[in-house]
């Protein structure tokens, strides 16, 4: 489903909600992390959040989003709730779609077919 108006409105806010603490925590452990350490879950993190800006792929990338936050806070011993509500806004992501105001609307949205009778 892809809502516009106010529905749609509210699909863009909670994407974003979601979106914008993934990209800065990812851009963060990159950037703070040794170089030792493999980067993978950091740029996975950051890419993840890019989808989920754009609106692309949310499904996925909602799923996705889900996958790391619970497995970030069930690897550390130090994590906060927050991981949690991440979790559960990817999660929401699945169930609800992007909304009207996505590349997925652009892409895979509604389309109009005109059938004529004789």
């Amino acid at each position: 489903m892809f809502p516009g108006g106010w529905p749609g409105a509210g699909l863009l806010v909670l994407r974003l909600a979601a979106a914008i603490p993934l990209i800065i925590s990812g851009g963060v452990a990159v950037r703070d992390s040794p170089q030792s350490v493999p980067h993978a879950i950091h740029f996975a993190t950051i890419g993840v959040g890019i989808l989920l800006l754009a609106g692309l792929w949310t499904p996925i990338a909602g799923a996705l989003q889900a996958i790391i936050e619970v497995w970030i806070f069930l690897s550390r011993g130090d994590s906060t709730s927050l991981n949690l509500l991440l979790a559960a806004l990817g999660v929401s992501l699945v169930m609800l779609g992007p909304g009207a105001w996505s590349a997925d609307a652009r892409l895979f949205g509604r389309k109009r077919i005109d059938i004529r009778g004789r």
